[in-house]
């Protein structure tokens, strides 16, 4: 009976010391990065962004709910609810600052509920989460990306992959950066480039995105129990 009541008190005092941290952010950016394939500015990106059946909501709901119901579980602390961020209404009036750069906010697929704020834009956007949810250890961000990468061919005849990238960082109360992972996975699937342009419709690119997803998701299942071990020791 004592041993049954000193195994309850040390869990008891384990769970009220376990640190909370509030997701702030959880996005898809849909400007595909063509830097690698030599056409940083084109039109089609712009084209890519507009069109709606460039459709990426479903790729993030399914990471939402793979970070949510995997990822979580391997942090040494709890994630908040998500209704502490997403039901907050200063928070959905808060504008993120931008420094020596003008952002086009429409290129930001948006999980239901939450705004676009990049610590990467500003470390005010990152103080103004911090005085927006004070009763947290720290704020994370999340989004994904994706970048056409060039594969095999000759002259303007190439293959291409698609490479999707993960972006997590967390922040302690004070500001402080406590680890950033940036992890990234090409597709299994391929386009191709005509002429030097790459194939850019909706529906030769989605396949390659999900693909790139899919491979993503995979490679973190291995790696981020390793990556995040020593996070809470920060926090």
């Amino acid at each position: 009976m004592l041993t049954a009541v000193l195994l309850f008190s040390v869990t008891a005092t384990f769970a009220q010391a376990k640190k909370k941290v509030a997701v702030v952010t959880f996005y898809a950016d849909k400007m595909v990065d063509l830097s690698d394939v030599g056409l940083a500015e084109i039109a089609a990106i712009a084209d890519l962004k507009n069109d709606p059946n460039f459709n990426l909501a479903p790729m993030l709901q399914q990471y939402h709910d793979k970070f949510f119901t995997d990822y979580a579980k391997k942090f040494p602390f709890e994630l908040a609810d998500e209704t502490l961020v997403t039901g907050n209404e200063e928070y959905h009036k808060f504008q993120p600052t931008f420094l020596g750069m003008k952002q086009d906010m429409s290129r930001y697929q948006l999980y239901p509920g939450y705004e676009a704020v990049d610590p990467t834009w500003s470390s005010a956007n990152v103080n103004g989460m911090l005085k927006l949810f004070p009763d947290v250890d720290g704020v994370m961000f999340v989004y994904i990306d994706f970048a056409l990468v060039k594969g095999f061919g000759v002259g303007g005849t190439a293959s291409t992959k698609m490479r999707a990238f993960t972006h997590i960082a967390l922040y302690n109360k004070k500001g402080d950066k406590v680890f950033v992972i940036n992890e990234h996975a090409n597709s299994s699937k391929t386009g191709v480039m005509v002429g030097g342009v790459p194939v850019m419709k909706p529906e030769k690119i989605m396949p390659m995105c999900e693909s790139a997803l899919k491979e993503l998701m995979e490679d973190l299942d291995k790696r981020i129990q390793k990556i995040i071990d020593k996070s809470g020791k920060k926090l």
